[in-house]
């Protein structure tokens, strides 16, 4: 399968990204190599639902339905597989917008047929109009994009990001879907990791599977003021320690924390470094940087110690369903 047909999926949840989904559709329907369908997954939003059903009325490749399971992004995603047609379903965030050759790099990585994912590079769009000088960017996952000391170029990987992704049919029907309680539900607190839990639950099941991220799969990513403060740095840092601590639950921590070990032995001593020579040279945000590294390792740490308590007490659950999906 050299040339798939690919499905794009966009769960949505809030009308006010209203003008953020009509600009990613656009984009999926300017690709250099078309989408077979776009499909728009709405998140319990009976007015949204609507409005967009009435916007989309006479697109025929464009099409609108609710999230068939409970609230969430995992349900969403795990809604638009089983009505997706296509052989390969691809994700893009609600509030992204993608380079006119995002399938097209997707659709190359699948020439090889061990390949059951494709991953790209999520670029932040500030909403300030410049990254704040204390961000680091060896942070970049906390606002959805890709962070520094990912290596570059098509590299194989443990697991693509969610909101810039792809993945052969075949793999949710070796794995079974996304699971549900591990990644966001609306604005609640800001969870994740339900990508990463699936991937290594597919090549568990799928031991020759390959994952590839592509960084000329490229798309922007809207990054909100509201996410630009290191209020909400600390808030998605300890969310994501009590992602990983479902995650290691899963699959077990020597699988759930392998990159993050290399990521916090490795890649962030060498941020904090770079940080403090900044600061040393009176370059602006450099003693900021260091310090929001610092901190964050420390408050997903406390995040991951909270999450494997409550794992191991029950309080917190997850479940992973099967997929049925469409045949073309």
């Amino acid at each position: 399968m050299s040339d798939p047909d690919i499905s794009v999926v966009i769960c949505v949840y809030t009308e006010d990204r209203w003008e953020d989904i009509l600009a990613a559709v656009s984009s999926v329907r300017a690709q250099s190599r078309p989408a077979r369908e776009t499909l728009l997954v709405v998140d319990h939003n009976r007015a949204l639902l609507e409005r967009l059903t009435k916007e989309y009325k006479e697109a025929g490749e464009v099409r609108v339905l609710a999230n068939a399971g409970p609230r969430g992004l995992s349900a969403g995603r795990n809604t638009g597989i089983a009505a997706s047609y296509g052989e390969v379903i691809a994700f893009l965030d609600d509030d992204a917008v993608a380079e006119r050759d995002w399938l097209r790099r997707f659709a190359e990585g699948y020439a090889d047929p061990r390949v059951m994912a494709v991953g790209g590079r999520t670029m932040p769009i500030w909403a300030s109009g410049r990254r704040p000088a204390w961000f680091p960017e060896e942070f970049d996952w906390v606002v959805g994009c890709t962070y520094k000391g990912l290596p570059p170029g098509r590299i194989r990987v443990r697991n693509v990001l969610g909101g810039n992704a792809s993945f052969r049919r075949t793999a949710f029907d070796a794995a079974g879907g996304f699971a549900t309680g591990i990644g966001r539900d609306g604005d609640k607190r800001p969870l994740g990791c339900e990508e990463t839990e699936l991937c290594i639950r597919l090549t568990r099941a799928r031991p020759d599977a390959i994952l590839l991220i592509d960084d000329r799969a490229v798309i922007h990513h809207r990054v909100p003021e509201a996410r630009e403060h290191f209020r909400y740095f600390r808030t998605r840092a300890y969310a994501e320690g009590l992602s990983k601590a479902l995650v290691a639950r899963s699959v077990g921590a020597d699988k759930g924390l392998e990159s993050e070990r290399r990521y916090t032995t490795r890649v962030l001593p060498a941020g904090v470094a770079r940080g403090l020579r900044d600061a040393l040279l009176a370059r602006p945000g450099g003693a900021g940087r260091a310090g929001a590294i610092v901190a964050g390792v420390l408050t997903a740490a406390g995040g991951y110690v909270v999450g494997s308590a409550r794992a191991r007490t029950g309080d917190t659950t997850f479940s992973v369903v099967e997929v049925e999906g469409g045949t073309g």
